[in-house]
This record gives structure tokens, sequence and C-alpha cells, in this order.
């Protein structure tokens, strides 16, 4: 088990951030690489500035809020939770602190954050079952969200374990020790990782977060690095 853990815990990690960063640099020289196409993608009337309507268009999702409100909703609320649960993650890092005006605790929201995420996602996921979006989904679009929904899943179950029942053998700073030494390509497993009786939810978290980056660039999740540009040529 140890051995197991070690290999998920390290070495896995170093190559799922290679192949999630490969993967994403290949797929974009392949998109630049591609014969620029006559057509226009504008569909919108030219305002200015154009630069603050896509970034409108991107961030706050106009269209999907006039005709699926209740879609727009859960999208916002799975968004601004995803930038939460990532902002808590790089606090984790050595002492860098993203929000250092606000003196808080690793992670914001005391469990409910992890929690609204993993609500948006089952509603992202069962959404997919029921027409018309039954119709236009893949096996790759149910695969994915129960991928993510899992990472999520045993990601905050460690946080609710800490914050609503007290579970205090596996801490921040043993979280922080942990991807402090990554960082430093010094990687060392505190007791608590390697000893703890919870530390197989921190293992399945990592294990599955792993096998996430590493199919992120070959999916649709790609266009997360391609709405801002295409939104740019909607606008003209």
């Amino acid at each position: 088990m140890d051995t197991i853990s070690y290999i998920i815990l390290v070495p896995m990690v170093y190559l799922a951030i290679a192949v999630c960063l490969g993967g994403i640099v290949i797929r974009l020289a392949i998109l630049i690489r591609r014969p620029k196409q006559t057509s226009t993608l504008m569909v919108y009337p030219a305002k200015k500035p154009a630069w603050a309507y896509t970034l409108y268009d991107t961030f706050l999702l106009p269209s999907v809020r006039k005709h699926t409100p209740v879609l727009w909703v859960f999208l916002m609320a799975f968004h601004v939770c995803l930038l939460l649960l990532l902002l808590g993650h790089l606090e984790l890092i050595g002492d860098f602190r993203p929000l250092w005006f606000y003196d808080h605790e690793i992670f914001l929201g005391g469990g409910f954050v992890g929690l609204i995420l993993a609500i948006c996602l089952i509603f992202f996921l069962f959404r997919r079952f029921h027409s018309p979006v039954r119709e236009i989904s893949v096996p790759e679009d149910y695969y994915l969200l129960l991928l993510l929904l899992l990472v999520v899943v045993f990601g905050a179950e460690m946080d609710w374990a800490r914050n609503w029942y007290g579970y205090g053998e596996m801490t921040p700073d043993d979280y922080r020790e942990y991807l402090g030494s990554l960082i430093r390509f010094a990687p060392e497993l505190p007791y608590a990782v390697t000893a703890s009786g919870h530390r197989f939810m921190l293992v399945l978290h990592v294990l599955l977060a792993n096998l996430f980056l590493m199919v992120l660039p070959f999916t649709k999740i790609m266009h997360a690095f391609l709405a801002l540009p295409v939104n740019k040529l909607r606008r003209g």
C-alpha cells in the first residue's frame, strides 16, 4: 500500500502535469498551424471596446442566462466555487497567499464550497440524461463529469471531515508540506499522509485528479482555453 501510495502521490503527479501541459501545447499548436478560414465567426454587431464585450461574453455568459437561466445559475456557481478551490490549493503551496488581504482559513467556505461544486456537477451529469441534451451527448461527456465529480467529492470529503466532524489527523499544514515538497522537486510524504487512517481519501483524490489532468487536453474541456479567443472572434 505504501508503494502504491507513493507512486500515485509523487511520480504520477509529475507525469500527469507533464502530459497535461504537453497535451495543451500540442493541441494549441495544431490549431494555430491550421489554414486560416476565409469565413468570419463574427455573429454580433461591432461594439467598442470589443475586448470588454468579449470578457462579458466569456465570464458572464449572457446568451446562456437568456435562454436557460437555471443552467446559468449552476454554471456561475460552478465557476465561482472552482476558482475558490483553485485559490485554496494555491495557498497550500508554501507561503503563497493569493488572498493576502483577507484573513481566513484554508480552504474558504468551511466545506460548503466543495459541497456546492459537487451539487453543480450532479446537476450537469443528470441534465445529460434528459432531452434535448441527451441526443447531443456522447459517452465522453458522462465519463468526464463523473470523473470530475469523484475528484471533487473525495477532495471535499477531507475538508468536510476537518470542518464538520473535527477530524484533525490530517491538517492543511500536512497538505502544504506535501505539495510544497513537490514544487521544490524534493518530494516528502509527511507522517499524516503515510500513516493517517484518512490517507486513502487523499490518495484517491490525487489519483483521480491525475487521471483528469492526463485526459483534459484531449477532451471538450479544452474550451476553457479557447473561450476567450473564440468570443473575441464572435465580436470581431
